[in-house]
C-alpha cells in the first residue's frame, strides 16, 4: 500500500510498514465496514501463522469471498487489527445470529476480541433484533474461547471432527457456543 500513512520512510515489505503494536492504544477499537484500503492489511493479517492455524489460508477473493457475511475491518488506534464478521438465519422459525473474528497476532491478548465481538454482539441483539447468537471455535483455540465466555458465550456441546484441520491432511471438533439476549455481558463491571 504505497499511500499508507502509517508506513515509515525505509521500512522493508517483511513488517508490512505496521507500527510496533505497542504503540497502539488497545481501548481505541472501532470498527467500520471494510474498504478497499483495507484489504492488503486484512489480507497479510490472514496470512500470519496463527490465523490460518484457525481461518486456513485466504482464498484469492479474501475478503469478498463470503457475501452472506458482513464483514467489518477491527481499527486500533487507527490502524488495522483484525477483522470480524457475523451472518444472520432470518427465518423467523430459526432465527438467529453468528460472528466470528480474527485478531492480528501482535494485538492479541489486549482485550481487542472482546471488546470487538461485545460490540458486534450488541448491535445483533439491540439494532437488529435477535434473540440468540452462535460461535464456533475450535474446542483446541483456547484463548478464543476464552473472549468468548466473556462475552457470555456458553458451550452447548461438541460438534466432532466437524473441521477440517489446515493442512488438509485431518480433522478438528468444534465447540459449538451459544449466547441469549438475556446472557450478554456488555462489560461494565470489567
Amino acid at each position: 500500500m504505497d499511500d499508507d500513512p502509517t508506513r515509515r520512510e525505509g521500512e522493508e515489505e517483511m513488517d508490512n510498514g505496521r507500527p510496533d503494536p505497542d504503540d497502539l492504544d488497545p481501548n481505541r477499537m472501532f470498527l467500520r465496514p471494510i474498504s478497499e484500503d483495507h484489504v492488503g492489511d486484512l489480507r497479510w493479517i490472514h496470512a500470519r501463522p496463527e490465523v490460518v492455524r484457525w481461518w486456513d489460508e485466504p482464498s484469492v477473493d479474501f475478503p469478498w469471498d463470503e457475501p452472506e457475511s458482513t464483514r467489518l475491518t477491527i481499527l486500533v488506534d487507527g490502524q488495522i487489527g483484525g477483522m470480524i464478521q457475523y451472518w444472520e438465519e432470518d427465518d423467523p422459525k430459526y432465527r438467529h445470529a453468528g460472528i466470528d473474528l480474527f485478531i492480528d497476532p501482535a494485538l492479541q491478548n489486549k482485550g481487542i476480541g472482546t471488546r470487538a465481538v461485545r460490540e458486534v454482539a450488541k448491535y445483533l441483539f439491540e439494532a437488529r433484533g435477535h434473540h440468540r447468537l452462535e460461535i464456533d471455535p475450535a474446542v483446541e483455540n483456547l484463548a478464543a474461547i476464552r473472549v468468548y465466555e466473556k462475552v457470555g458465550f456458553q458451550p452447548v456441546g461438541l460438534t466432532r471432527r466437524s473441521e477440517r484441520d489446515s493442512d488438509g491432511r485431518g480433522w478438528h471438533d468444534g465447540l459449538l457456543m451459544d449466547m441469549l439476549s438475556t446472557e450478554f455481558n456488555p462489560g461494565e463491571e470489567d
